[in-house]
């Protein structure tokens, strides 16, 4: 699994090539996120190039988290330039779609289409949040465990977010959900102009089914996925569903 030296640093990611299209999906994990969390993605939607990344300071990358949407932004167009990619699919899980709808609209040239997952377009941060991470991470992290995930998702896979979180350094963590407390473009939806997903989880917390509807309202001609017995995480709770509208999406909107 390769690294590629943006901003003077390695940064990994994962690559799935298709023999059957030159279409490329780009996926962006969210706040204190690697690209694991799009595992079940990234092997179960063939038929299209997959990519998933480590931002900078986050899993297997190099380099320190950045503390805005614009700088993570940055970073993403880093990369497509070193990997030669014109023009990608955005997906992206919460801080991801924020990162993702910013490109939408600063640089729309390169987004052929959106899939914002578990994502709004304003992502304000409780403010007891923000400082438990620099106070008390571990236990900042069980909160937000028990925000993530639906009531009956499986232990195992709860334990498995618990140990990446507490993989994290807090400051990292703390810039991202900083980044998303200064996340708002509201005013701005009208100006994203390709086809776009909503995708979220019916019993999401952190990112509420409302932030979804308003992405689907404003955004000129996007659909809107619902995925019933899922949280905040669900790309992994129900990756079968969220593959199959994915995989429609793509299917309708392909050129």
């Amino acid at each position: 699994m390769p690294k590629v030296a943006v901003a003077d640093h390695g940064l990994f990611y994962v690559h799935r090539p298709s023999a059957e299209s030159e279409e490329t999906l780009l996926f962006i994990h969210g706040a204190g996120g690697t690209h694991r969390h799009w595992g079940h993605q990234v092997q179960g939607l063939g038929g299209v190039n997959r990519y998933s990344l480590d931002l900078p300071g986050h899993g297997r990358s190099d380099g320190e988290g950045q503390v805005s949407i614009a700088g993570y932004a940055g970073v993403i167009l880093q990369l497509l330039d070193a990997l030669d990619l014109p023009t990608v699919t955005l997906v992206g899980h919460s801080m991801g779609g924020a990162i993702s709808q910013f490109l939408a609209l600063e640089h729309p040239q390169q987004v052929d289409r959106l899939v914002l997952v578990g994502s709004g377009a304003r992502l304000r941060v409780l403010p007891n949040l923000l400082e438990g991470l620099l106070r008390d991470f571990p236990s900042t992290v069980e909160m937000m465990l028990g925000w993530a995930y639906a009531k009956d998702t499986a232990p195992d896979l709860v334990q498995q977010g618990r140990e990446e979180w507490l993989e994290n350094i807090p400051q990292a963590v703390y810039g991202d959900f900083s980044a998303c407390d200064d996340f708002d473009v509201m005013n701005r939806l009208g100006g994203i102009r390709c086809p776009t997903l909503v995708l979220c989880g019916e019993d999401d917390q952190l990112t509420p089914p409302k932030y979804a509807y308003y992405l689907r309202d404003n955004i000129p001609g996007a659909t809107l996925a619902v995925i019933p017995r899922a949280g905040h995480m669900v790309m992994m709770e129900q990756p079968e569903l969220v593959n199959r509208a994915i995989g429609e999406f793509l299917a309708v909107s392909a050129k």
